[in-house]
């Protein structure tokens, strides 16, 4: 169980890896479809998914694109925004 879980968060930084390079190459189309890809699986994926969905992959775009200065408004789905908004809530940024 244990090696699943690992599994999972993995694949969400390997996700979140994907979705940074499309923005970095100015592929938004691309980026614009990993997010909503990850919007799905956040929405009807399992506890362990959903977990890795918010603490992995919704931090680290999230981060990349603050640093880089991005509109995360205009391209976050509504799940994964609200999730975004609630860590920054909780971080007492």
């Amino acid at each position: 169980m244990k090696n699943q879980i690992t599994t999972v968060y993995k694949q969400a930084e390997r996700f979140a890896e994907i979705t940074k390079t499309a923005i970095i190459t100015g592929n938004i189309n691309r980026a614009k479809k990993c997010l909503a890809l990850a919007e799905r699986l956040f929405e009807t994926g399992s506890n362990e998914t959903k977990n890795a969905i918010s603490n992995v992959y919704v931090f680290s775009v999230s981060s990349f694109m603050e640093l880089r200065n991005c509109n995360i408004s205009n391209l976050f789905p509504k799940s994964l925004k609200a999730e975004y908004i609630k860590q920054i809530n909780t971080s007492g940024v």
